[in-house]
Order: C-alpha cells, then structure tokens, then sequence
C-alpha cells in the first residue's frame, strides 16, 4: 500500500527536487501539493522538467486536506514552518526541511534567527534529522528537523573525528564552497547570473553563518563541552553541490581511519582511499558523499574534504531518507539513483 504524502512548499527548489525523488519511490504517492505563490498553476508550468508525471495542481496551503495524508514534507521558508506545523493533525508525520526546528536551545535559536521561537512545544518533540546519527530517534519520531545543507557537510566529516578523539578540538578551520541553490529560488540581486558568474566571494564571514548553531551544538554534545569552529562559506557560481575543505590538527591515518570504520556500513557516505578527494561532480544529484583525507606537509596536520549535493543529501534527499524510516519503510527506498555525469 502506497503511502500519502503532502508536500508544502513544492514551488522551491526543495520541493521540486522531492517531486523527482518520490517519482522512483516504490512506496510512496504525493496526494497534495501546495506552493502559495504558484496555486492554481500545475508543476509541469511551473518545473517543465517534470511534466511528464501526473501530479495534483498546486494549491494553498490552506486548500490541502490532510485526511488520510501519512507524511507531510513541509519545504517552507525559516519562520514560517514554525505556525504551519502547528495546526497540523497530530496523527501526520512530519519532516520540516526549514530551520525552524534544528536547534534545542530555544535560547540559541533566537540569537541565531533573531525572533522568538513561536512552537516551542514542538521544538521539544523534534528529532535532529542527521540520518546517519540519529537513526533510531528518527525511525520513532513525528517531527523530525532537517539539517541544514552546510551544517550536514561538515558533520559528516567531523563527528567521527571527535567522537574518535582524534584531532584537536581547538584548531578547526572549514573553508565551504556551496552552489546557489542553497539560497532559494526567490528573485535576489546577488544572485542575478551578471552578478554571480565568473566569480566566487565568502558570504557570513567572521564567524555570523546560522549553520554555526547547529556546528555548536552536536559538537559540543559530542565532545562533553563547547567546540567552536572556525567556518566560512563561499558562493560559487554552480547550482548544485557543496565542497568543505576543513583543516584540522591530527594524524592523517587515524583520521582516516576513524571515518572509514564509522561509515564501514553507511550506504551513503563513501569514503574515499587515504591521499584520494572528493569533487561536486561526482556526487550531483545524487543522495552520496564523498569524503576523502589527505596528510598536510606540515606534521600533525591534515586535510578533510566533504561533497554533497545540497538538494538531495543536503536536504530532500536527506528529508526522504528521514521519512522511509519514520514511515518504517526500507531506508534507501527511491535515493539509490546514480550521480549525473558531466
């Protein structure tokens, strides 16, 4: 039997690329979709490149019904999941790809998103949607809170570092380059192609990112006390993919190491042979990431790279393999789809 799913949201970049993965889904049925600036319209109006499916037209999110919906992907815009969330049926299952859920502390969330956090009792039920780490609390849960694409790609090369003890906690450096689709689809100056094209600049730097929330917090929880990173993202003029090359203190083999034996059974996190380092072409539009290592000249000292794409593994492609399991379905089920190259 097909599960029903809404998608909210489903004009963005998120939403589209959820359509495309639950396309191939053996199990799962997209019943509604709402996207309030497009309502009325179809998706082959709005997103050509899935016309060939036979989708329900584009409502407000008002005009949805949720009855006998099993599972909602809620793609809105930060703050606005918050109230959406809220009013709907306890019984739905939910993965929010916004940030309104990602951080505990409602105190951080606000010095981070600069507003009260409106849904506080939700934010007490939600699960930290980093598959790979918080798998059995996500098979159990009703909200889960997607990560945000920047704060999964340094996770993925971290967390086992530190958990393996094996750098210094006090001289990490991640140097991201992300593509602009992890700004949205909304019309933004910067973001014209006369000035993002034949360029590439640091945006948020001097350590004011949101994505340091979420850095602060799980590493912190791993390590038993604080753990600050120093992290600057760049915007490159692609649309998918993020590289984070993080440098870090530490023996090149026992970091290695560590990531080659905590990812040993992870389906989709590879990492690469020792001295071997990933690339944004070779992860695109697919739900993998590379991560490879390789020893500095300078003894002691190493060099992490991450890839990801930031719509599949960085967000949908994580939010779907979120919901296989809260839905208690095959995990990978509709996320084995190859990389496209070139």
């Amino acid at each position: 039997m097909s599960q029903k799913i809404a998608i909210l949201g489903a004009s963005g970049y998120t939403g589209a690329e959820l359509v495309r993965l639950i396309a191939t889904h053996p199990s799962m049925e997209i019943a509604a979709l709402s996207g309030n600036s497009k309502a009325g319209m179809s998706m082959a109006e709005v997103f050509p490149h899935l016309r060939h499916l036979d989708l329900p037209r584009l409502t407000t999110i008002e005009e949805v019904s949720f009855e006998g919906i099993d599972l909602v992907f809620c793609a809105l815009p930060h703050a606005t999941s918050q109230s959406v969330i809220r009013e709907l049926p306890r019984d739905v299952k939910v993965v929010d790809l916004s940030a309104d859920f990602r951080l505990r502390d409602l105190q951080a969330y606000k010095t981070w998103y600069g507003k009260d956090h409106s849904a506080p009792d939700l934010q007490s039920e939600a699960v930290y949607g980093l598959t790979e780490f918080y798998r059995d609390e996500i098979a159990g849960a009703r909200l889960v809170a997607g990560t945000g694409c920047n704060a999964a790609t340094g996770q993925y090369a971290l967390r086992p570092l530190i958990e393996a003890g094996v750098i210094d906690l006090d001289r990490i450096v991640i140097d991201l380059k992300a593509a602009v689709s992890g700004a949205g689809r909304s019309l933004k100056e910067n973001l014209l192609h006369a000035e993002l094209s034949e360029g590439a600049h640091g945006y948020a730097v001097g350590g004011v990112h949101r994505h340091l929330g979420e850095f602060d917090q799980e590493f912190s929880a791993i390590a038993g006390r604080e753990v600050k990173v120093q992290f600057t993202p760049h915007l490159l003029p692609a649309n998918r993919g993020i590289l984070a090359t993080i440098y870090v203190d530490g023996e090149a083999e026992a970091i290695h190491r560590a990531l080659s034996e905590r990812y040993a059974e992870e389906e989709f996190v590879l990492v690469l042979p020792q001295g071997e380092h990933p690339s944004i072409r070779h992860i695109r539009g697919s739900n993998y990431c590379h991560i490879g290592v390789v020893a500095d000249r300078i003894p002691g000292r190493a060099i992490v790279i991450a890839a990801l794409d930031n719509l599949t593994k960085g967000s949908s492609g994580q939010a779907m393999q979120n919901a296989n399991l809260m839905l208690g379905l095959e995990e990978g089920a509709g996320l084995r789809l190859a990389p496209v190259f070139p």
